[in-house]
């Protein structure tokens, strides 16, 4: 077992903003269970890497066992991983939609169930989940239903979460982006995407790891849904 003080999982994180909540985490010291589908095994002994459809039930339970045989604990959770289908909403196929419930929904019951009776255990803990902006202010010219859907429904499962564990050691919050610099936005897009926030640029990978680090340092803080982008939230 690991000399590691402190354990965080990371879902999701094999690219993209995951890749850089893991890297935050891992200079700050933390060890790291980090799970994908695709992601690749680990050279660092303190990066534990699992691969996995975040979906199935028996990923969380394989994620969750790894922390605990390479470092003894959790600290933290980041439900990261996600997928975004925009479009209209009678052109979302059922397909579409099983497929958004089971990676946004189903990723975050599953881990949080297997995570939550650890930190119980251990008295203290800390569940992140990344959402999205849009969730909570709607664009008629980017209709997207099954986003406000489930990443609505973290936001406030997150706020229940937090009021349900906050008097046993356990605080749950989110963050919230905009539109982030990640693989799965094509560089030629980038200046009309920075036209939709009110600071006129994309976020960063980096934005969305410091507020995770943020929250993970202020210890007064639950059931907060930290919007970090560049603005849209406030309006246009």
């Amino acid at each position: 077992m690991s000399d590691i003080k402190k354990a965080a999982i990371v879902t999701g994180a094999s690219q993209g903003l995951g890749e850089g909540i893991v890297r935050a985490f891992r200079a700050r010291g933390y060890g790291v269970v980090a799970t994908s589908r695709a992601i690749q095994p680990s050279t660092d002994p303190d990066l534990v890497t699992v691969a996995g459809d975040i979906g199935d039930p028996d990923t969380g339970k394989r994620v969750v066992a790894a922390a605990l045989e390479r470092f003894g604990r959790v600290d933290t959770l980041v439900n990261n991983a996600g997928i975004y289908l925009g479009g209209p909403f009678t052109d979302y196929t059922e397909e579409q939609y099983r497929l958004k419930l089971k990676t946004n929904l189903d990723g975050f019951f599953f881990t949080t169930r297997e995570v939550i009776p650890v930190m119980l255990k251990q008295g203290s803990g800390h569940v992140v989940q990344i959402t999205a902006t849009i969730a909570d202010y709607a664009n008629s010219k980017s209709p997207s239903v099954l986003a406000s859907l489930t990443k609505g429904g973290l936001n406030a499962a997150t706020r229940s979460l937090a009021i349900e564990y906050a008097t046993r050691g356990i605080r749950a919050n989110a963050v919230a982006p905009g539109i982030i610099k990640t693989p799965m936005h094509s560089p030629g897009m980038y200046e009309v995407l920075a036209s939709v926030h009110p600071m006129k640029r994309m976020g960063e990978i980096g934005d969305i790891a410091q507020a995770v680090l943020y929250l993970e340092d202020a210890a007064f803080v639950t059931g907060e849904i930290l919007h970090v982008d560049g603005g849209l939230i406030a309006g246009r």
